[in-house]
């Protein structure tokens, strides 16, 4: 199953506060950070996330826009070396203002250094890989159902190619939610996905936190799925801090909360791709 986009919709943000944010943007592209999610938002959801690669207009878009912005962030919770190669985003021209933010911030790849930093991995993802395999069984040993091993940071079990996706993916939620507290992890539920991994570090922290460490005064983010949501709620925070902020959701119609809460919805990555394009071509 590919990514299901809504229809077309109209470029200009539904809020006052979405415009408002738009007008900074353009009227102090020096002061934006652009921050985005990966899958969903730079990337075509997939069957099999290991196949998920940026839309074929990303990179160039990215590299027209990066040069006349402040900063370009991916925040993501997929493993940073994970997200660069599969964005084609390392040795690119015109990034050397991106940063990759992966698993949500606790790692950080910067284009200027091709390095990645970050912490030691919890020690309780390890114990709950060790356990899941017995704990999907027991749970009905759901046909379809695969886990992938996010670099010892995470877990993920993908529900999407199970033979009753939504079945699964519910039944799932409360075993994994106990699994993952006896090993002191939360569990992070997404499209079709429910990934284990630490406390503490989430996208909303990841984005205010590079805020502060590259000094905007003006912020987009786009996302598509539940764990966009802190970020949203970190934009929705700058704004009362007097930082304007555009809140933007690549939708689909398989999680629609972040529309509800969106400036602008636009058609999945395509639709985000060229809206960078389009900022691109109106910054001259």
């Amino acid at each position: 199953m590919g990514t299901q986009e809504t229809h077309s919709t109209d470029p200009v943000p539904t809020t006052p506060a979405g415009r408002e944010a738009l007008a900074a943007i353009l009227a102090r592209p020096a002061a934006t950070l652009v921050a985005l999610d990966f899958d969903g938002t730079l990337a075509p959801i997939v069957e099999n996330p290991e196949d998920a690669r940026a839309h074929p207009d990303a990179l160039p878009a990215l590299t027209a826009l990066a040069p006349k912005v402040a900063a370009v962030a991916v925040i993501t919770g997929r493993p940073a070396e994970v997200a660069v190669r599969n964005g084609g985003f390392a040795g690119a021209r015109g990034l050397d203002h991106l940063t990759v933010l992966g698993h949500y911030g606790a790692e950080r790849w910067e284009a200027r250094t091709q390095e990645i930093t970050a912490p030691a991995p919890h020690p309780g993802v390890a114990a709950v890989g060790a356990e899941l395999p017995a704990v999907l069984e027991s749970a009905g040993g759901w046909q379809g159902v695969r886990v992938e091993e996010k670099g010892g940071r995470a877990v993920a079990v993908h529900t999407r190619r199970a033979t009753d996706p939504l079945a699964a993916f519910e039944a799932l939620r409360e075993p994994l939610a106990a699994l993952a507290a006896r090993h002191g992890l939360i569990v992070e539920p997404g499209r079709y996905v429910l990934e284990l991994r630490p406390p503490g570090m989430d996208k909303g922290v990841a984005l205010l936190d590079h805020v502060r460490a590259t000094g905007a005064g003006t912020v987009l983010y786009a996302g598509d799925d539940l764990g966009d949501l802190p970020a949203f709620a970190a934009v929705e925070k700058l704004r009362q801090d007097g930082i304007p902020g555009l809140l933007v959701c690549s939708g689909s119609t398989e999680v629609t909360e972040l529309a509800t809460r969106a400036d602008l919805v636009v058609d999945g990555p395509t639709g985000v791709v060229r809206l960078l394009r389009d900022l691109a071509g109106q910054l001259g």
